[in-house]
Parts: C-alpha cells; sequence; structure tokens
C-alpha cells in the first residue's frame, strides 16, 4: 500500500513538474512583443536585398530624412542578423535595408557567447523579430587564426574568442575539402545550435515563432549560402 501511493505521488510529481513546464513556455512566448512580420515574409525580404546588392541595383530603402524621424521614436526592426565583425561584411548594404530595418549583432566570428545572446533576445522578446540569421562569410579571419592554434591544448591561454571557435573547428577536422571554409561552416551551424537551444529562445524556437537560419558570404560575389537547418 505504502509502495502504491509513494508511486501514485511520483506520477502526481511529475505531472505537475510537466505542466508547470508548459504553463511557463507558454507565460513566456505570451509575453513578447508581437511579431514584426511573419518569419518567412521577413527572410525572404533580406534574401530580396542580397540579390539586389548582387546584381548592383539597389534601392537603398529606409534611408531618407522621413525614416530617420519615424524610427527615432522607437524600432521595430524585421530581422536579426549576427554576422561577424569584418569590416567587409555589414549587413545593412548586403542585404540593401536601411534604418531600423536590421537589429544588428557583429562579433569577430560571429560567436554568440551570453552577451550576444541577450542581445538577441531583447531584439525578439521587445523588439518583435521573428527571424534571426547567422552570416558567416569566406575567408574570415578569426576562423584562420582558431584553425592555425588548433594544435594547442585546450587550457592554453587562447582568449574568449577563439575558445568559442574551438568546436568548430574541431568538428570540421577531418572534413574534405578547404579546412578553413569547412570550419566557417561549421561554425554557423554550431552557433545556430547554441541559439535554438539556449535558455533565451528555445521556447520561441520550439513553438515554431521564431526561425534562425544560417548562410555563409562570398566576399568576392557578395552572394550568400543558406545552410542546411
Amino acid at each position: 500500500m505504502i509502495r502504491r501511493t509513494k508511486s501514485r505521488l511520483r506520477i502526481l510529481t511529475l505531472f505537475a513538474i510537466v505542466a508547470l513546464s508548459t504553463i511557463a513556455t507558454r507565460a513566456v512566448i505570451a509575453a513578447v512583443h508581437a511579431a514584426t512580420m511573419p518569419p518567412a515574409e521577413a527572410l525572404q525580404l533580406l534574401l530580396d536585398g542580397n540579390k539586389r546588392f548582387v546584381a548592383g541595383k539597389l534601392e537603398h530603402p529606409n534611408q531618407t530624412a522621413e525614416r530617420r524621424a519615424e524610427v527615432a521614436k522607437g524600432q521595430h526592426p524585421f530581422a536579426a542578423v549576427l554576422a561577424c565583425a569584418d569590416s567587409r561584411t555589414p549587413p545593412e548594404i548586403i542585404f540593401d535595408r536601411g534604418l531600423g530595418d536590421i537589429f544588428t549583432v557583429r562579433v569577430a566570428g560571429n560567436v554568440a557567447d551570453k552577451v550576444v545572446i541577450e542581445s538577441l533576445d531583447y531584439s525578439v522578446k521587445h523588439l518583435g523579430v521573428r527571424v534571426l540569421m547567422v552570416l558567416g562569410h569566406r575567408r574570415c579571419g578569426a576562423v584562420i587564426a582558431a584553425v592555425q592554434g588548433h594544435e594547442g591544448t585546450p587550457d592554453e591561454d587562447e582568449g574568449p574568442m577563439l575558445s568559442e571557435l574551438r568546436p568548430a573547428v574541431a568538428a570540421s577536422k577531418g572534413m574534405p575539402g578547404d579546412p578553413i571554409e569547412n570550419a566557417v561552416r561549421e561554425n554557423v551551424k554550431l552557433v545556430m545550435k547554441n541559439l535554438a537551444t539556449s535558455e533565451e529562445l528555445a521556447a520561441m524556437v520550439k513553438s515554431g515563432d521564431l526561425k534562425i537560419v544560417g548562410g555563409v558570404y562570398d566576399l568576392d560575389t557578395g552572394t550568400i549560402e543558406m545552410l542546411k537547418e
């Protein structure tokens, strides 16, 4: 009898935990700012802008004095982009967008440490972003440094940036092809995964309210290779 009672208590406790988890997830989603636009539409705007950039047919939308006055009152970007700090990869230019369109976070190697994740979380929860692109680029200097220094041991003083890139270098080791290009792609994929499973963003990714995509920018052509999820 005692065993049955304990078993029932365990089952009830499990149900309670699941219920609380579901309620908490719904509460997080309900508390966020309304979407600026659906993820698919926002992603298409980015890709269309990149096509114009590649073709040399830039429209420079939302770069007028009127737009400046409009967004001075508040911002509601339609997309967030985590890009490398490399001077050749400014998202607003390669996506042909203007003021208030893209919430941009740039850091060497487009890595996602705690500060980066919290910054992106702000764009999603408070500004209405529903598509987040992780954008790597070919011949990334940070990735090159990580690949060249990979033979060191994990306890060496390699700095926070190279530490963030080490998992991508390890994952790409032994792959056919160029080791730098392979590491760049693996880094984008790992960052996407880290963002999608982060405490801040996981609930909205799981519910389908937030879409995280990845791409690699070609410095020579200006095109973006979208990576499979």
